[in-house]
C-alpha cells in the first residue's frame, strides 16, 4: 500500500451542516413533554421533518440512452421550511426587479411595541391584518396631502417580519417605497423633493391612531381574543388602560436614506419572503442538547453567536407560523395588484424608460437552478443527458426502487 493510498482512507468526510430539521428530528419530543403543540405547528413541523424523503414519495429520472436512473424525493413546499420555495423566491425577486423604476427608492419600517405581543400572539390574522392596512393609509394619506410636496398616489411593497435576529418576537413592516407619486389623473410624476420622503415622527403619530382605532373596533365588534393571562382585557376600563398605554409610546418608524440600488433591498427583503425567521446557513452546532447559531448586533454590526437550549430554539422558532393562508407580501397603491402592470407602463412612459426585458422561462430555471443548488441542467449524467421522467411514485415504490449508485439531487 502506497502512503498516498494510506492517506486517503483516513480521510474523514466533511459533517453535514446542522439544519432546522436535525432540530425538530432530534428534541421536537422534548418540546411537546413542555408546550402543547396545536394542529397547524404540527402540520408545519410535520412537513419539514418529512421533507425530500420518502414519505412524501418522489420522482425518477432515467438516461435517455444507458438507462441509469435515480430517485429525487419531493420537497414538503412549505413556506416555513429553510429548504424550500427558493425558485419561487428568485422568481419573485426577478418579477420585482423587473418593476423598478428609474427613481431613488425609500426603504421605511413601520414597528409595533413589544406591550401587544401576547395579543398579536392570540389573535395573529386579525392584529396582522391590522398593521398592513394602518401602514398602507399612513403613507397613502401622506402621499395624497398636498403639504408634503406629493399631492398623488404612492405606491410601494409592504412586507411582514416577525422576528429579530436571535428569533424573539418582534413585529414590523418593511415598505420599499418610489420616491415620489403620480398623479391623481395619471399625467405626471411628482417626484419627492430634496431626497426626503416624509416626517418619521408625525408618520408614526399617524401609523399609531391608525393602529389603536382599528384594534379598538376589532374588540367593540368582539372579534379579539383573551385567553389566560389576557383576560383581564375583557373588561372595558382595562382595554382603555392598555390603550392609554399603547399612547403613551413613541411608536417607531424608521425612514431610511433614499436608495439608488433598490434591488438590494429586494435581495435582502428576498431572504424571507419565502421562509420564515431563519437560514439554515445560520445554524452552527447542535450538541448535548444546545443549539448554537449566529445573529448581528444590532449595535457593533458585527456577527455573533449565541448558544440557547434546542427546546428554547423550537419555541422561538413556531413563534414566527404565520396563520394558512396569511398574504405577508403586499402591494398597495400603484403597485396594487389589480393594477400594476398598466401602472408601471404608464411611468414608464412618463419617465421615458424602456420595460425591462423578461429573460426566458427555460433560461431563469435554469440560471436559478445553477444559482441555487449549483446544479447545471445542461451538464449531462456520466454517460448521456438525463431527462426526468415527471414519474410520480408513492412511499413503497421510492423506497423499494433507491439503490447504492443512485446519486440523490435536491432540488
Amino acid at each position: 500500500m502506497t502512503m498516498a493510498q494510506t492517506t486517503n482512507r483516513n480521510v474523514i468526510p466533511p459533517k453535514r451542516p446542522v439544519e432546522v430539521v436535525d432540530i425538530l428530528r432530534e428534541h421536537i419530543k422534548d418540546y411537546q413533554e413542555r408546550y402543547p403543540l396545536h394542529p397547524h405547528q404540527w402540520k408545519v413541523v410535520s412537513g419539514l421533518l418529512n421533507c425530500r424523503t420518502a414519505y412524501l414519495g418522489g420522482h425518477v429520472e432515467k438516461c435517455d440512452q444507458c438507462g441509469t436512473e435515480r430517485i429525487t424525493y419531493n420537497s414538503c413546499r412549505n413556506r416555513h421550511c429553510p429548504k424550500c420555495q427558493n425558485i419561487p423566491r428568485e422568481r419573485w425577486l426577478k418579477s420585482r426587479k423587473a418593476e423598478l423604476l428609474p427613481v431613488s427608492y425609500f426603504h421605511t419600517v413601520f414597528t409595533l411595541p413589544h406591550d401587544l405581543n401576547l395579543i398579536i400572539m392570540s389573535n395573529k390574522e386579525i392584529i396582522l391584518d391590522i398593521l398592513f392596512k394602518s401602514v398602507a393609509e399612513t403613507l397613502l394619506s401622506f402621499g395624497h396631502n398636498p403639504k408634503t410636496g406629493l399631492g398623488g398616489r404612492l405606491g410601494f411593497i409592504a412586507t411582514l417580519h416577525t422576528w429579530d435576529q436571535q428569533l424573539n418576537l418582534h413585529f414590523h413592516l418593511h415598505c420599499l417605497i418610489p420616491g415620489g407619486a403620480i398623479s391623481e389623473d395619471g399625467e405626471e410624476w411628482k417626484p419627492c423633493k430634496s431626497h426626503y420622503l416624509f416626517n418619521e415622527e408625525a408618520l408614526g403619530l399617524v401609523f399609531r391612531a391608525k393602529f389603536i382605532d382599528y384594534m379598538t373596533e376589532a374588540y367593540q365588534g368582539g372579534t379579539l381574543s383573551f385567553p389566560g393571562i389576557l383576560a383581564l382585557y375583557e373588561k372595558p376600563q382595562r382595554f382603555s388602560e392598555l390603550k392609554n398605554r399603547l399612547y403613551s409610546h413613541k411608536w417607531v418608524v424608521h425612514v431610511r436614506e433614499p436608495i439608488k440600488h433598490p434591488e438590494y433591498v429586494l435581495e435582502y427583503l428576498s431572504r424571507y419572503t419565502h421562509r420564515v425567521a431563519i437560514s439554515n446557513q445560520r445554524i452552527v452546532a447542535l450538541k448535548e442538547g444546545m443549539v448554537t447559531f449566529t445573529y448581528r448586533n444590532r449595535n457593533t454590526k458585527q456577527l455573533v453567536q449565541i448558544t440557547i437550549q434546542a427546546v428554547e430554539f423550537i419555541r422561538r422558532f413556531l413563534l414566527h407560523i404565520l396563520p394558512k393562508r396569511f398574504v405577508r407580501i403586499r402591494h398597495f397603491g400603484f403597485l396594487a395588484n389589480r393594477h400594476r402592470t398598466d401602472n408601471l407602463a404608464r411611468l414608464q412612459s412618463l419617465l421615458g424608460t424602456l420595460p425591462r426585458v423578461h429573460e426566458s422561462a427555460e433560461q431563469t430555471l435554469r440560471e436559478m437552478m445553477l444559482l441555487i443548488t449549483g446544479i447545471d441542467l445542461t451538464i449531462p449524467c456520466r454517460h448521456t443527458q438525463i431527462h426526468r421522467l415527471g414519474r410520480r411514485t408513492d412511499h413503497s415504490i421510492a423506497h423499494s426502487r433507491q439503490s447504492r449508485h443512485l446519486r440523490q439531487v435536491s432540488f
